[in-house]
């Protein structure tokens, strides 16, 4: 059987680390990518591989456009034809407002935040466009509820690069529709991942879950389900997209 290969950036942990998951138990080949824990990367590929799947690790700075494209080039070679991108590559600093914001953290933010998505997602197309003599594929960039409340007082820069990565969706998807290659999204909020402690509050959830509707936090395997349903054949009419993952909120 021919597998079909995944590519995941920011896959060693949190909502990344369960898509790898889900994705090698649908029979994808997992290709994931991680910026500095290795150590964690490398527990994703042991314990898919405990479960008979395939997965291999790769180090890269996604933010910069020759490691992105170091990592397509080893992807090509070792894999060959890319199926499915998930952007999921993310940072988020301390909690502040916009009048405490530096230059330095909104290139920071940006950087990492929407520059890799445009890049990764360049990379995707030129593989997968039957214009290019690719067979067609899937793409799921991973915004957050943040990109349509703004997250005043708290990630004000974090939710406009957020903002990018949803018209970044819209407009990819409309450009390459015809060439075989779907773009949708997801806005997962209220998660319980490791990010929040990057905003200095690790128990962001649990402070504000009682304003969910739900009452409760996410969990990543329940947005990894609903990107991989976005990857799938039965969300083959769905393009340009959106799956809020929020309680309710």
């Amino acid at each position: 059987m021919k597998h079909k290969t995944i590519l995941i950036t920011g896959g060693s942990r949190g909502i990344g680390a369960a898509t790898a998951m889900v994705a090698a138990n649908r029979g994808y080949q997992v290709f994931i990518n991680y910026l500095k824990n290795e150590e964690a990367a490398m527990r994703v590929v042991e314990h898919i591989k405990l479960n008979g799947g395939r997965a291999e690790t790769f180090q890269a700075d996604v933010s910069s456009e020759t490691e992105v494209m170091r990592l397509f080039a080893t992807l090509d070679s070792r894999w060959g034809n890319l199926s499915a991108l998930v952007n999921n590559a993310g940072i988020l600093e301390p909690q502040r407002r916009v009048e405490e914001m530096e230059a330095d953290r909104l290139h920071r933010i940006f950087q990492a935040n929407v520059v890799s998505c445009f890049l990764c997602a360049r990379e995707a197309v030129l593989r997968m466009s039957t214009k290019r003599g690719g067979v067609g594929g899937a793409i799921v960039n991973v915004s957050s509820l943040a990109a349509r409340t703004g997250a005043p007082g708290e990630y004000v820069d974090y939710a406009a690069s957020k903002g990018a990565v949803d018209t970044l969706t819209l407009g990819l998807s409309k450009e390459v529709a015809d060439e075989g290659i779907r773009v949708n999204g997801v806005r997962p909020a209220f998660i319980y991942t490791d990010i929040h402690a990057s905003g200095g509050e690790a128990g962001r959830v649990d402070r504000i879950k009682d304003s969910v509707p739900m009452k409760r936090g996410g969990q990543p395997e329940e947005v990894a389900q609903a990107i991989l349903w976005l990857l799938s054949d039965e969300a083959s009419y769905s393009t340009g997209t959106f799956i809020d993952i929020t309680g309710g909120k």
